[in-house]
């Protein structure tokens, strides 16, 4: 049991250490400043800009245009823009537009960032003219000068992430916490590493790379998370680490960015096969392999207080008071860290809300917990009686733009609700008699927040069809599209969609189910 509290006190003791280290060099960010200030003047490298669109047509379209007004030559980067089986029409906006290099994948599902980036990036292999790619995601927004950053940037380093600036209007207070905790990681512990030449991990949303280093790896992998992670790992492996660069800075809607981050299982199965191979000159690739054993707040107070309780009564191999005096080092480089963080006193306030998250966080994932709720949801989808029929369908907010969505149309017990969800944001509706009846309350909770679903039930081309059955899922398309010659409406389902929507007033599909049945009876 001692030499237990003696290996974890040594553990916290050096993180102490290598944070109050971290916060006192994170306060001259000069380097970046000069970087910035004298970026034009660097030597212009021939560019490919890699777009990855998911059904984003709107904050696509805005990322074009915001590529066409970049302050680097034109004839130094060409735009690549990947549209992965999009559903929202947004391969027409590529219509006679030479700008842009279209590759559309559709009629094959959707492949996913990781092999359509991959296919691209083996289709340019063969062209020497390229220097650099520049990753992006299509939810993205850039300033006229990134070009130039990015190109500055290139000088010193070969593999770059940058900063994503989220804008938090319409955040929940869950999101905001961990906004404020995201932005507080970028700009004190990202950037103090890269101020010491320490990696940093790639991030698939902006990412830059030189062309020689893909070809050498021969792949890009942006899978998820974890493989991201592992990619950067790679990378310092190599003598090429991912930098983080806080100049180079993009911008994302909230309603479009997910927060991630690695799964504790996949960094210490990642630092688990990197240990051995340690036995290294490169010390980069040292330090980047233990930084995988960074510890969660909670934990450090945990190890803090059972250290020092022992220490104070029992013989210890170092007195309280330098036990004291680490914790106290750590407390210090943590006020020290929130001077050049850029955060402001209410992100401040969120950021310290951050370990109650952590620790709800903690509890939900546990073991037990995450099997209880995994067997109460095989329980209730194994009933006899229970029916899911899963879609995926868009969201459209008043501003036009889509956001990609699941739907699950359940029946259990002859009763009927409706799954939806977001991202990592679910909502479920009561329990109706019919389905129409459930889908009209999730059409009421969208509409409250200025969203509309994007499927036949809610486009003014669509009438129910009363054919006696309880759920009425069946109508009718009464829309030209695609084929004008069709004399008749075309039948459909109340889930379906297609690219000629036009969003219903609220209360069409009631006051229409009302008169068919006012005019049958």
């Amino acid at each position: 049991m001692e030499l237990i509290l003696d290996i974890l006190y040594i553990y916290v003791a050096v993180y102490s250490l290598y944070f109050l280290a971290l916060a006192v060099r994170n306060l001259n960010d000069k380097p970046f400043k000069i970087e910035k200030r004298y970026s034009q003047y660097a030597e212009k490298k021939n560019l490919a800009v890699v777009i990855y669109a998911r059904n984003n047509r709107f904050t696509l379209e805005n990322l074009i245009k915001e590529l066409k007004m970049q302050d680097y030559p034109i004839n130094n980067f060409r735009v690549f823009a990947i549209l992965d089986n999009c559903t929202d029409g947004s391969e027409q906006l590529f219509i006679n537009e030479r700008f842009i290099n279209l590759i559309n994948i559709k009629d094959v599902g959707t492949v996913g960032k990781d092999q359509a980036v991959s296919m691209l990036v083996e289709r340019l292999s063969k062209d020497q003219s390229i220097d650099a790619y520049v990753f992006l995601d299509a939810d993205r927004s850039i300033a006229a000068n990134f070009l130039t950053t990015v190109n500055s940037a290139l000088v010193n380093n070969s593999a770059l992430s940058g900063e994503t600036l989220i804008l938090t209007d319409n955040l929940g207070p869950v999101d905001k916490i961990k906004a404020a905790y995201q932005k507080y990681h970028m700009n004190f512990m990202r950037k103090a590493r890269s101020l010491f030449g320490l990696a940093a991990s790639a991030d698939s949303g902006v990412f830059i790379i030189d062309k020689r280093i893909v070809d050498e790896i021969g792949c890009i992998d942006f899978k998820d998370i974890n493989s991201e992670l592992k990619y950067s790992m790679l990378l310092s492996k190599i003598k090429c680490p991912c930098t983080f660069n806080p100049n180079i800075q993009t911008y994302v809607d909230t309603a479009g960015y997910e927060f991630r981050k690695p799964r504790l299982s996949a960094r210490l199965e990642l630092f688990k096969n990197c240990f051995s191979q340690i036995r290294t000159k490169n010390f980069v690739f040292i330090e980047h392999t233990f930084s995988l054993l960074n510890p969660n707040i909670w934990l450090v107070l945990l190890i803090y207080a059972i250290v020092m309780k022992h220490s104070y009564r029992y013989y210890f191999f170092v007195d309280f008071k330098i036990v004291l005096l680490t914790f106290l080092i750590l407390v210090a480089g943590f006020g020290i860290s929130l001077i050049n963080s850029k955060l402001r006193f209410k992100e401040i306030g969120l950021l310290c809300l951050y370990p109650i998250y952590s620790l709800c966080h903690i509890i939900k994932n546990l073991p037990p917990i995450r099997i209880i709720r995994n067997k109460a949801s095989q329980i209730e989808e194994s009933s006899d009686n229970y029916q899911k029929l899963a879609i995926e369908a868009l969201v459209m907010n008043n501003s036009g733009r889509e956001l990609p969505c699941k739907l699950e149309f359940i029946s259990d017990s002859g009763l009927s609700k409706i799954k939806f969800m977001y991202k990592k944001r679910k909502f479920v509706t009561g329990k109706h008699l019919r389905m129409i009846d459930a889908l009209q309350e999730l059409r009421q909770k969208l509409n409250d927040y200025g969203f509309v679903l994007k499927i036949c039930s809610c486009c003014k081309y669509f009438t129910s069809n009363v054919d006696g059955t309880t759920n009425m899922l069946k109508g009718f398309c009464n829309s030209d599209y695609p084929s004008p010659s069709l004399k008749e409406p075309k039948p459909t389902l109340i889930w379906n969609s297609c690219t000629d929507f036009e969003p219903a007033h609220f209360n069409n599909l009631i006051e229409e189910m009302a008169d068919k049945q006012e005019t049958q009876g």
